[in-house]
C-alpha cells in the first residue's frame, strides 16, 4: 500500500486551502456586486458608457453656482429649462486643480469661438456650491457649475469614477434633447480636443 510522504501531505493541504480561498473570494465578489447593484452605485468596472450620440440626454435637476449668484434646491438647473438650445455638459474631477482650471479657463477664453452666445455651457463636479462659487469667481467663468456630490447624474452619463470623483467627459446636446457628440476621455491639455468640440457644437447649431 502506498503511503503519503509528509511533503505530499503538505502539498495536498496547500492545494485545498487555495481552492477554498478562491471559492470564498468568488462568493465575496458576488456579494459585493449584489450590494452595489441594490444601492444604485456601479463600480468603475461595470459603469455604463453613458448616452451615445443619437440617444436622449438624461434630464436632471442640480443646484448650481456662477460667479454672480447661485441656485440651490429651490432653483435647480435642469436640461428641460433649455430645450430648444444647444447644450454643452462638461464633467470634471475637482475645482481648483491644474487641469480642471486649464479646461474651464479655455472654455472661458474661447467661449465665442467654441460655443457662441446661443449655446448653454455647464460644468459638473462633486464640489459643493460654495466651492463652485469661489472657483467661478476666481476664473471669471461665464457659465454655471453644477453640484452633483453623490454622482447621481454622473453615473447616468457614464462619467463617475472610483474615489468619488468624476471622469473628464464632455457631451454636446442638440436642440431636441438628443446627444449629438461626446468625448468620454476629454483631453484638456490637447488643442485637438477643443477643435473637435468646436466642430461638434457648430454641427449641432446647424442641425
Amino acid at each position: 500500500m502506498h503511503r503519503s510522504t509528509p511533503l505530499a501531505t503538505l502539498r495536498c493541504t496547500l492545494a485545498l486551502a487555495l481552492l477554498a480561498a478562491a471559492g470564498c473570494a468568488t462568493a465575496t465578489s458576488s456579494a459585493e456586486r449584489s450590494v452595489a447593484e441594490q444601492s444604485g452605485y456601479t463600480p468603475a468596472a461595470f459603469v455604463s458608457g453613458g448616452p451615445e450620440p443619437g440617444r436622449a440626454a438624461p434630464d436632471f435637476n442640480l443646484p448650481w453656482a456662477s460667479r454672480d449668484t447661485a441656485g440651490g434646491p429651490d432653483d435647480p438647473y435642469g436640461l428641460w429649462k433649455d430645450r430648444g438650445k444647444v447644450i454643452v455638459l462638461a464633467f470634471y474631477p475637482h475645482d481648483f486643480t491644474h487641469t480642471d482650471s486649464l479646461e474651464l479657463a479655455t472654455f472661458r477664453d474661447r467661449y465665442d469661438d467654441l460655443f457662441g452666445p446661443d449655446v448653454i455651457v455647464a460644468g459638473v463636479s462633486v464640489d459643493p456650491l460654495a466651492t463652485h462659487a469661489r472657483f467661478a469667481r476666481t476664473l471669471e467663468l461665464p457659465f454655471r457649475l453644477l453640484s452633483d456630490p453623490d454622482q447621481a447624474v454622473a453615473r447616468r452619463y457614464g462619467s463617475s469614477d472610483t474615489g468619488g470623483i468624476d471622469r473628464r467627459t464632455v457631451f454636446v446636446i442638440g436642440r431636441d434633447g438628443m446627444v449629438v457628440w461626446r468625448a468620454m476621455k476629454f483631453k484638456a491639455t490637447d488643442p485637438k480636443a477643443y477643435n473637435e468640440l468646436q466642430q461638434a457644437v457648430r454641427a449641432a447649431r446647424r442641425g
